[in-house]
């Protein structure tokens, strides 16, 4: 349902871009098609498969997603915390479930490890400037 209802929101969005429908042809048509992209998005009810519509020029990113992406910065700041927090990449998976989603796996867990470590190495070579009033 959730996939269904997804779908119709995404061929109205492309429709309003190229200005005409799927197989229509039409003088005022503003740009074409070129096949689709198949993503899966996490969500309550589970995992449900998109197929984005590709334009051939220019980009088309569904408006509804985008609330998706804050939710991807939350996971990557709670991952992120626990690790500074000193737990196992297994604990990670745990409160990765326990947020709802599938899991994450090992190498993307260490992978963001990584990037906390090179920002923690740039914050301590930061040069220390004395404060003077």
């Amino acid at each position: 349902m959730i996939g269904f209802a997804a779908q119709r929101l995404m061929k109205l969005e492309i429709g309003g871009l190229t200005g005409t429908g799927f197989g229509e042809w039409s003088t005022e048509r503003l740009a074409q098609r070129n096949g689709c992209r198949k993503r899966d998005r996490e969500a309550r009810a589970g995992t449900v498969e998109l197929r984005i519509p590709k334009p051939r020029k220019g980009s088309c990113f569904p408006g509804f997603l985008a609330p998706r992406r804050m939710a991807e910065k939350v996971l990557a700041a709670v991952i992120q915390e626990a690790y500074i927090q000193g737990a196992l990449t297994r604990s990670v998976d745990d409160l990765v479930k326990a947020m709802g989603m599938s899991g994450i796996s090992k190498s993307q867990v260490s992978r963001l490890c990584e990037e906390i470590d090179e920002r923690v190495r740039a914050f301590l070579d930061l040069r220390r400037e004395t404060y003077i009033a």
